[in-house]
């Protein structure tokens, strides 16, 4: 590559960076179709080797995604913010219960000096922000009532969303084939294979970890319902969705179940039923679930998965723990052609 290619996609990277930033207020829909359509990719794929046309097989997809979404915010959204406000208003017992019996235990056992729990300004901020929030479907509706502009732009996202995913769904493989095409043809079978590894890697973290979680969510929710505790719905799918982290999922999830069924049930009996709901959750994440959805794909070992989270959530808060695992994963990806690279050269090789 001479200076002036190297200079020119110098230039090219650096302009294609400042419109993206310029144009990243817009894009949010646009990401969010494409991420939809890279989901749904592989599901309309198989559906055509059963001769449905590609817009037949995208029709399915797209309107089984559509039923899922409507699902999801009518039945359970509703049940959530319930759970949620009970915990709430539960929080002064749950305070109660942790000062008297879990501290001291603490306490005696470790011999440690602990200070109650003093949560009652905690509780009078979280009732206040609740009541005027007035739900969540209600504070976003008074959010956007405020000005004809920001009602217009929200519309068009909540439009513009089905309609790319639509069309990005059904001509995936026709725009993937013609980014080939552009592609240097010195530089194409090197690019399309780390492509192929890079799009191995995403598949098994955002298909095979989002099916992991939603079957743990699953499984706790249902194990916990039939322990008979009144918030199973909310700490399973909170555990089921932590549950990225290697054992943060359970951790968190035993914890909070064993409060609340302290809370509710005022015995340690039904701590029994609890541990056993994570145990064979646990169980089953380790010897079907990750094995079958997810693999040795990733390639992560559970300590660099661990820091991939928390140097994420360091650097870039929220955004950069949801984010973390899919960047060190494609990171691992690049660090494995970069060495197999140096393997090759004549540098390791000479003696």
């Amino acid at each position: 590559m001479t200076d002036s290619q190297k200079w020119f996609w110098l230039v090219l990277t650096a302009f294609g960076s400042w419109l993206i930033y310029q144009l990243s207020p817009v894009l949010m829909p646009f990401v969010i179709s494409a991420i939809l359509a890279y989901l749904g990719d592989p599901l309309t794929d198989r559906l055509e080797t059963y001769r449905l046309s590609r817009t037949q097989a995208v029709s399915v997809v797209f309107s089984t995604m559509a039923l899922v979404l409507v699902l999801v915010i009518f039945m359970l959204v509703p049940q959530l913010e319930a759970q949620i406000a009970d915990a709430i208003n539960n929080l002064p017992a749950y305070a109660a219960k942790i000062n008297s019996d879990v501290l001291p235990w603490l306490e005696q056992r470790f011999k440690l000096t602990l200070k109650p729990l003093q949560i009652n300004e905690l509780i009078d901020v979280l009732n206040s922000h609740w009541q005027k929030a007035g739900g969540i479907v209600a504070s976003t509706m008074s959010s956007v009532t405020h000005s004809g502009s920001v009602i217009v732009a929200w519309l068009m996202n909540i439009l513009l969303i089905p309609v790319v995913t639509f069309y990005l769904l059904r001509d995936w493989d026709i725009l993937v084939a013609r980014i080939y095409d552009l592609l240097p043809r010195r530089i194409a079978p090197v690019t399309a294979k780390l492509a192929g590894e890079v799009n191995t890697v995403l598949s098994a973290f955002l298909r095979g970890q989002f099916y992991v979680m939603l079957a743990l969510g699953c499984i706790y929710s249902v194990g916990l319902w039939i322990v008979g505790l009144d918030l199973a719905l909310l700490i399973g799918i909170l555990a089921g969705l932590v549950s990225f982290v290697p054992y943060l999922g359970a951790i968190v999830g035993i914890i909070s179940a064993c409060v609340a069924a302290l809370v509710q049930f005022h015995e340690m009996t039904p701590l029994i039923s609890v541990v056993i709901v994570f145990l064979i959750g646990q169980a089953l994440e380790g010897t079907v679930l990750t094995p079958k959805l997810v693999g040795d794909k990733i390639g992560l070992h559970p300590v660099a998965v661990i820091f991939s989270v928390l140097a994420g959530g360091q650097l870039f808060g929220f955004l950069g723990i949801l984010l973390a695992l899919p960047m060190a994963s494609i990171v691992m990806v690049f660090l494995r052609h970069v060495h197999d690279v140096y393997r090759d050269s004549e540098f390791y090789a000479k003696h």
